[in-house]
């Protein structure tokens, strides 16, 4: 479409001609786009052409963090390590409710736009990359260990049993796991902690998404189970609304008595 443009025609363009062209070509054609038209002295052309050069500067630096967030894998694949699993947790500070985590398998070099710390990314689009990420991942596992479980063990212990639960799922064994800063004890496989991990590894990252997509769906289920207590909202941290629900209806079988010891109810 744009090759089909001669520079002598661009003056016959109206504006909202060229806006309606921007609008339709895909990324990769941005910088034809800009090269023709960026010589328009029209002022709306310009800023069109600025448009352009700013979502072109957005990819290049999402290309970059993508690169950069298959560091540690790519450590791990130096290293001789074949099968590497990136290990999350969602929810251990919340009052009611399971913790779930997961464990992420990709392939190497592996490059999937907008994956990130699932807390830094909105919930719909979080359930979107949820559903890529399992039909695209190498292997994943999902693990749960409910709030009895928590009380019976500890939050920490609890998590690290979520954890075992989620690598079980696993079709293979793996050689090699990134963790968001924990060693998961009892494990005989190569473990590397990550402080900040959910965002500088994209296994971490991936396995972080699943773990919390996989956490707030239990919890939309529970506020339509017990409607009290605002889980749909709070998915079951120390919110007023949550306080209030305890306070005026008690607690419920999945809330964590380990964590209300100093609440009356």
């Amino acid at each position: 479409m744009l090759k089909s443009i001669s520079k002598e025609e661009i003056s016959k363009f109206k504006t909202y001609q060229i806006k309606e062209l921007a609008d339709k070509i895909s990324p990769d054609k941005y910088l034809d786009f800009i090269n023709l038209f960026g010589a328009d002295e029209r002022k709306s052309v310009l800023s069109i052409c600025n448009s352009l050069n700013k979502r072109l500067e957005k990819i290049k630096l999402e290309e970059e963090r993508l690169i950069r967030i298959n560091e540690f894998e790519e450590i791990a694949y130096d290293k001789g390590y074949i099968y590497i699993g990136g290990v999350d947790e969602a929810g251990r500070g919340p009052l009611a409710g399971p913790v779930v985590a997961a464990v992420v398998v990709f392939d190497r070099m592996t490059k999937i736009p907008g994956v990130d710390d699932s807390k830094k990314i909105k919930e719909s689009k979080r359930e979107e990359l949820f559903e890529y990420i399992i039909k695209n991942a190498k292997d994943y596992g999902i693990g749960i260990a409910d709030n009895v479980e928590i009380d019976e063990i500890n939050i920490l212990n609890a998590t690290y049993l979520a954890m075992k639960r989620a690598i079980d799922m696993l079709k293979e064994k793996p050689d090699c796991l990134l963790n968001d800063a924990v060693t998961i004890p009892d494990l005989n496989i190569a473990q590397v902690p990550i402080i900040k991990g959910d965002s500088k590894s994209i296994s971490i990252a991936a396995a972080s998404i699943l773990a919390k997509v996989t956490r707030d769906r239990i919890m939309y289920d529970m506020d339509k189970k017990y409607p009290h207590y605002g889980f749909s909202s709070n998915k079951g941290y120390g919110t007023k609304d949550h306080y209030s629900g305890i306070m005026n209806y008690g607690i419920t079988p999945i809330h964590r008595k380990s964590f209300l010891k100093n609440i009356n109810y």
